[in-house]
């Protein structure tokens, strides 16, 4: 007989607040999860054990370890149980925590919580109410933690303290307290990088523009802020950032932006202007008021002229926040570098070549990227979707969506639907004849009339649920066949679908991408490999080359042909 299969759960929020030791490391978490799972009599398979560590439990579409924990109940679980330390861990927004318990249960997976030593059940409506009860309490724990977070933030802001990290042209300062503990943060200005900010007004006052500095300070190898992402150099973005920040000209403003949205999920936006908290700062100014007001005179006019209207039309971009045309825009980055690809266009006869280009050679010069070698647009697309679909299209799996789409087509109880609404047709006619009875013999009027009208309504109601339950047709089995090869015909398409429609596309293939996929030059002329990890399909590595060198192959193979997927020179 062979072993029940367990699973674990661990995760750790960015806010630490509130939890139990236990529950702050993620190795003790496992570790914990597994000596639970020992003392059941249960086996922990290494490759069932999902972590994710320093993401809050607001946030369920960014969570690359819950992702795959979800992911691997289809088609069937390949574990019976989950054990994790509490419903914390799995969520901390009711609704969403709730929702993924239920998928739980369907999957025939048993939840068991080894800090209470106890299994989460909802086979009763009593589970159901303690199950949102706790989730309840979940969120609201979470939601306290915000607040005291905020309130703390927002005294640091008021005493002018740092509320946040280094902000280049400055050095953040500890001070002590009384007690001789560090009591809060201060900036002080760093001259030379103040000298470097200086000089960037300097040439913007000048004329020049965001892309024209930054090449200029990456290619006399001036120091620049340190990104998260990216390489250590100027881009046209940090430069803008430079020119619009207001702690430069001696003003601290705090709570410009919301780093979560109402669920909690990390979604930066711009907060109401009312809201922001402003305070002079005249010992941290680094650009006087003359060089603040030359810089910003020259950026306003350069605007005026980017947004002149002719026609109807506007010259340049489109505003930020319109949905890229380009499927890779933001999901693919230089393998050299690590910065971002860009769309980029050039003459081909009658006709323009797309590829996708290093935004650090092409806006910030030789000195921070060498690759000039940009990747073709269509045959990067094709790669990328050919990799994430090839087992999203996985035949069992396809097949069982299939069949659950026909089942759901030919279970609509039309004749049991329209019979019960009959029969409460019947009855509100009934009802309403009494009430106009009731009004003829001279009843109490007020009351009467009320009942008469919610009465017309519902009556009113029924019909249109009755002729909507007749429109709908349910399908018979001699169609089932037609039917379900119509399907799987469709299914197949997606290749081509997705690759005509790169906007739809888009938050597809983002939902299926970890991160993003990175494609670099290789020795070989006109040849670049793409790497990239999948929620579905785990790390690939995939070779592009122009399609015309491209050897043939079926993009709409039927089932039941041997796979083409070992055999193709494009798998690496």
């Amino acid at each position: 007989m062979s072993p029940m299969i367990a699973a674990i759960y661990a995760r750790k929020s960015t806010d630490q607040s509130g939890v139990a030791e236990e529950q702050k490391s993620i190795t003790r978490q496992v570790e914990s999860a597994r000596a639970y799972a020992a003392a059941k009599g249960w086996a922990v398979d290494d490759a069932h054990v999902y972590v994710d560590d320093g993401i809050s439990g607001a946030e369920f579409a960014n969570r690359p370890g819950f992702l795959r924990l979800m992911n691997a109940l289809k088609p069937r679980a390949p574990f019976q149980f989950l054990v994790m330390s509490e419903e914390s861990r799995l969520g901390r927004e009711a609704i969403e925590t709730a929702y993924a318990l239920k998928q739980f249960s369907q999957a025939g997976v048993r939840v068991f919580l080894y800090l209470e030593d106890r299994e989460r059940t909802l086979d009763s409506p009593t589970d159901k109410i303690m199950l949102s009860l706790t989730t309840f309490a979940d969120e609201l724990e979470r939601e306290k933690a915000r607040q005291r977070t905020r309130d703390a933030m927002l005294r640091k802001a008021r005493a002018g303290h740092v509320t946040g990290g280094v902000v280049f042209g400055y050095r953040n300062v500890p001070i002590a307290g009384a007690d001789g503990r560090r009591s809060h943060v201060e900036r002080e200005i760093d001259q030379a990088e103040a000298a470097v900010i200086r000089r960037i007004f300097q040439l913007s006052a000048e004329g020049h523009g965001v892309r024209g500095i930054a090449k200029i300070l990456n290619a006399s190898r001036t120091p620049a802020p340190r990104p998260q992402l990216g390489p250590h150099s100027w881009a046209p973005s940090s430069v803008r950032a430079v020119l619009f920040r207001p702690l430069y000209r001696g003003e601290i403003v705090w709570a410009m932006t919301a780093k979560r949205d109402r669920w909690g999920r990390k979604k930066q936006a711009g907060r109401p202007e009312a809201e922001w908290i402003r305070r002079p700062a005249p010992h941290l100014r680094i650009v006087d008021a003359t060089l603040w007001a030359a810089a910003h005179a020259r950026l306003d006019a350069s605007r005026a002229m980017y947004l002149q209207r002719t026609d109807g039309r506007t010259f340049g971009r489109p505003a930020l926040g319109n949905p890229s045309k380009h499927l890779l825009t933001n999901l693919a980055s230089c393998g050299r570098c690590g910065g971002s690809l860009r769309a980029r266009s050039r003459g081909n006869g009658t006709d323009r070549a797309h590829f996708y280009g290093c935004s650090g050679y092409h806006e910030r010069g030789r000195t921070v990227c060498t690759n000039n070698a940009d990747v073709p647009m269509a045959d990067a697309d094709a790669v990328v979707i050919e990799a994430l679909l090839d087992d999203v299209l996985d035949e069992p799996l396809l097949l069982e969506a299939v069949d659950e789409a026909l089942r759901a087509l030919q279970g609509a109880d039309v004749a049991g639907q329209l019979e019960a609404i009959e029969a409460e047709l019947a009855k509100t006619e009934r009802e309403r004849a009494h009430l106009v009875a009731a009004i003829a013999a001279g009843g109490e009027l007020p009351g009467l009339l009320d009942a008469l009208s919610a009465r017309e309504v519902r009556y009113g109601r029924l019909q249109a649920d009755r002729d909507a339950v007749r429109a709908q047709r349910r399908l018979r089995a001699s169609e089932a066949g037609n039917v379900r090869d119509e399907l799987i015909a469709l299914a197949n398409s997606w290749r081509q679908v997705l690759a005509a429609d790169p906007v739809n596309a888009r938050p597809i293939v983002s939902s299926l991408l970890i991160g993003r996929v990175t494609i670099t030059p290789l020795a070989e002329r006109k040849r670049w490999e793409l790497r990239g990890e999948g929620t579905l399909t785990g790390l690939f590595s995939r070779e592009v080359f122009p399609s015309r060198w491209r050897p043939q192959r079926d993009s709409n193979p039927r089932f039941g042909l041997e796979s083409e997927k070992e055999g193709d020179p494009t798998d690496h």
